[in-house]
């Protein structure tokens, strides 16, 4: 569940504050068919006769294909590389291209450096693909754990939205993760679970797109994806996925971009995978041991 309504706060305390639960998740091997034929490159090789020591046109394509990657892979992550054109984020009031563009390597530096305190990447470009690194950092930091923690919100709110937005934010969150609903979701008053268990908040973009950029103002939405519950034997609140868009409305202060307002709806979800769940302490582990990335657009 999202933290209220349209402007992303208030909401049902009765809750888990961070999600109310979703379904799970999987992937699958794609098996890609190359143009030329109708061989599987990743199937057993077809026996013929007649062309004994002549490579098929089959691994010919299948060099080439990764040889064209290898080059796409280094041409995109030159120095200064990517077109300015295409994402310069100028200032002028226009709006972004219609044409969505896929989040890939640019070759620029997304941000200058972290915030010592939070961990929270900071120094993002005053562009287009600025504002959506920016949001798309300030998403996972929304989603996670440490949100729980009253200090450690104070510090994450403080960092990410500007000193209008922050301090009554912080009094509505305040109430938001109240003693009562983290105890009701099997958690003290720091937010932290009870021995033996783990409690799990982690959020992951998929993708991000602007719906409005202007001269030092973008509203982001941020695709995302994440686990959230408590792993550990006898959990009443198991860990689960679940899928959602946080929107962001950003803008131009102190030399980096900060929020004013977010918002959160469920979706766009796949369709459940069939996937086996892993067992709590699996869960467990791999929080621990997996740590999270500075995200980039």
């Amino acid at each position: 569940m999202s933290l209220g309504g349209d402007d992303g706060y208030g909401g049902d305390y009765g809750q888990d504050p961070i999600r109310s639960g979703g379904a799970s998740s999987g992937g699958h091997l794609t098996r890609t068919r190359l143009p030329e034929g109708d061989d599987d490159p990743f199937g057993p090789p077809r026996r013929g006769g007649g062309r004994a020591g002549k490579p098929s046109r089959n691994l010919v394509t299948v060099v080439g294909v990764v040889v064209l990657l290898i080059a796409a892979i280094a041409f995109a992550n030159r120095g200064g590389g990517g077109d300015s054109s295409s994402d310069s984020g100028s200032d002028d009031g226009s709006g972004p291209s219609t044409n969505s563009r896929a989040t890939a390597p640019t070759g620029e530096r997304p941000v200058e450096s972290k915030d010592g305190v939070t961990g929270i990447a900071s120094g993002f470009a005053k562009t287009e693909q600025g504002a959506q690194s920016a949001a798309a950092n300030y998403a996972v930091a929304l989603g996670s754990g440490d949100m729980l923690n009253r200090d450690r919100r104070h510090e994450i709110v403080s960092r990410i939205f500007t000193s209008g937005a922050a301090s009554p934010l912080q009094n509505k969150l305040d109430k938001a993760y109240s003693t009562d609903v983290l105890q009701k979701i099997g958690l003290d008053a720091n937010g932290k679970a009870t021995d033996g268990l783990t409690y799990v908040s982690r959020t992951a973009p998929v993708g991000t797109k602007i719906t409005k950029y202007a001269a030092g103002i973008a509203t982001i939405d941020v695709w995302c994806t994440g686990v959230f519950g408590t792993a550990g034997e006898g959990s009443k609140n198991p860990v689960t996925n679940d899928w959602f868009t946080m929107t962001l409305k950003l803008r131009w202060t102190g030399n980096d971009w900060k929020a004013e307002t977010f918002s959160q709806q469920s979706g766009p979800a796949p369709v459940n995978s069939d996937r086996t769940a892993s067992t709590a302490d699996e869960i467990a582990k791999a929080v621990e041991e997996y740590g999270g990335f500075t995200y980039a657009r």
